[in-house]
């Protein structure tokens, strides 16, 4: 088959990727994130453009790929590195306003009233689920809450989010099951359930 030729080839030059340290790599990638640098409208859709570049050449190489790239999108690489470096510069601000009494209250924060609200947000999600659809409920177990499941309404398993999360860059993470994302609002809470 010669497209397992191909991605062979593109395995091998696999070996000549930059290797930057988990600091470093997390912190541009959180940049990155935040800057939304590397999103299609401004790089393009990366796994349509590698699989047209795989069909049309035979020069399956990094230095291939780098050209045929940036003849296609020559001002791309320029543009994502100018929106992340901009998010690098805004987080070398933040990290000189950070103390350690400021790391400890974000561990309260997160330990003590996340944890409390998010709990009790999950909690009246699915009392409210139970009551519509006559079913008892109850919340994960540690095992299933590791596998990102926060309760169940009878046999049916709920992941309760907020709804930022849908606008977070996640790595097509696999969550078995139903998707609740909720805003807080004036008058409560404004649920989305995804079938």
């Amino acid at each position: 088959n010669i497209f397992e030729e191909k991605l062979l080839i593109l395995l091998i030059n696999f070996y000549f990727m930059h290797v930057f340290n988990i600091v470093e790599w997390t912190l541009i990638n959180w940049a990155n994130q935040n800057a939304q640098g590397t999103r299609p409208k401004v790089v393009g859709q990366m796994s349509e453009l590698i699989q047209t570049f795989m069909k049309e050449t035979n020069n399956l190489t990094i230095d291939g790929w780098s050209a045929w790239y940036n003849k296609k999108y020559p001002q791309a690489i320029d543009n994502a590195t100018d929106k992340i470096y901009a998010q690098v510069l805004n987080l070398q601000d933040a990290i000189k306003l950070i103390d350690k009494k400021m790391v400890r209250e974000w561990v309260v924060d997160l330990i003590v009233n996340k944890t409390f609200n998010g709990l009790c947000v999950q909690n009246s999600i699915l009392a409210y689920l139970s009551e519509i659809n006559n079913q008892n409920y109850r919340l994960s177990t540690p095992e299933e809450e590791s596998k990102d499941i926060d309760g169940f309404v009878g046999d049916t398993a709920y992941s309760i989010k907020p709804i930022t999360y849908k606008t977070m860059d996640r790595l097509q993470e696999r969550i078995e099951a139903i998707m609740i994302y909720y805003e807080k609002v004036k008058t409560g809470l404004k649920i989305e359930v995804e079938e």
